[in-house]
């Protein structure tokens, strides 16, 4: 190979490096302004979507005036909005069955199709809600995720251990998190290709 040749192939590994370096100052920046939102805010964003209208506030009003409902349809609209750009998982089908209903608890069957970046993925899981006097809390129990991550080990025991605990919020974290790193490797390669 001449000289002319193998610098060609410095030059462009050297800008692949500071595309690399930009890409992982940007991915840095976007962490620190997911910091400026609580987790409260965020599990209370989450849970306005799995809730039906009337109970996100823990009440149940009967009889409420169209322009109010459509307030908070639009509302609840911009918590779906705000979740899809702040993660970058966009929600593809729901489903919701409630299972049993007493009277201080419900428990309800949810499943959810989507996808983040190039990656789709399905759950299911059970969502058992308690309201005592004011305070509504909110548990998922028997989590399962299906997706297609190939050979990956790592994911495989991320996958396994978010099923575990029912931690939908760091599977939902680390979805988009990976994803977006898995969206710059698949790139790299193809440029190399």
């Amino acid at each position: 190979m001449d000289n002319s040749t193998c610098q060609v192939y410095e030059d462009e590994i050297q800008s692949l490096e500071e595309e690399i370096k930009l890409l992982a100052e940007k991915y840095e920046d976007s962490q620190q302004e997911s910091t400026f939102f609580s987790e409260e805010e965020i599990l209370m964003s989450m849970y306005a979507f799995f809730s039906p209208v009337g109970e996100y506030q823990g009440e149940s009003k009967k009889h409420e005036s169209p322009s109010d409902l459509k307030a908070q349809l639009e509302s609840l609209e911009r918590d779906l909005s705000f979740l899809m750009k702040f993660t970058a998982i966009q929600f593809t089908s729901h489903s919701k069955e409630t299972v049993k209903k007493t009277r201080n608890s419900t428990v309800q069957k949810h499943r959810l199709l989507g996808n983040c970046q190039a990656l789709s993925f399905q759950l299911e899981f059970q969502l058992l809600e308690m309201q005592n006097k004011e305070k509504v809390s909110a548990v998922i129990t028997d989590l399962s995720i299906i997706m297609e991550y190939g050979e990956d080990l790592d994911v495989r025991k991320f996958v396994s251990s978010a099923e575990e605990h029912g931690n939908l919020l760091t599977f939902f974290r680390s979805l988009s998190s990976f994803a977006e790193w898995y969206e710059h490797r698949r790139l790299t390669f193809l440029y190399f290709k």
